[in-house]
Formats: C-alpha cells, structure tokens, sequence
C-alpha cells in the first residue's frame, strides 16, 4: 500500500472532505502512475479522483465500530515511531 494514504477511519475528530479526497488523489496518482497527467488526461484522472472520493465517503460514513476513536496526536507519534525504526535514526 502506498505509505501516503492514511487510515482515515474512527477518529476524533472525524476525518474532512479534504483529507478524503487527498487519500483519493494519492490513490489514483499511484494506480495511474501520473503525479500530475497531461491535458489528454486529465478530465478521466480528475473524474476518477471525484469517484473515487465519493465511494470512500460513503464507505466511511457506513461504517460502524465499538472501538473508541482514535487520536491523531497518539496516532502521528506512532508513524512517527515506526519511520525512526525503519530509517535507523
């Protein structure tokens, strides 16, 4: 998976349209391989984020969980953790 797309999932606060359509955004960069698609391209990629954005919406909004939500502080701190292992530093 593409480390650039985060859970977005049960959270407190809950997530924004922005963050939804940038985890859709960093989706479509890495299936089409396009940071950024020529002009013939480009109303399919930014359809397709749109699409893609809206189905994650929905998904999002659906779902149901008794777990508590999470907190983006302890949740960054532990990404951050993880990067320091993996990196050696």
């Amino acid at each position: 998976m593409c480390r650039n797309i985060k859970t977005l999932f049960n959270f407190d606060p809950p997530v924004t349209e922005e963050e939804i359509h940038a985890a859709a955004l960093q989706f479509v960069r890495k299936v089409s391989g396009f940071n950024k698609p020529s002009k013939a391209n480009e109303a399919a990629f930014l359809a397709a984020v749109d699409e893609i954005a809206a189905a994650s919406g929905r998904l999002l909004n659906s779902l149901e969980t008794t777990a508590p939500p999470r907190s983006r502080a302890k949740e960054l701190a532990k990404a951050w953790a993880r990067a320091a292992r993996r990196l050696g530093t």
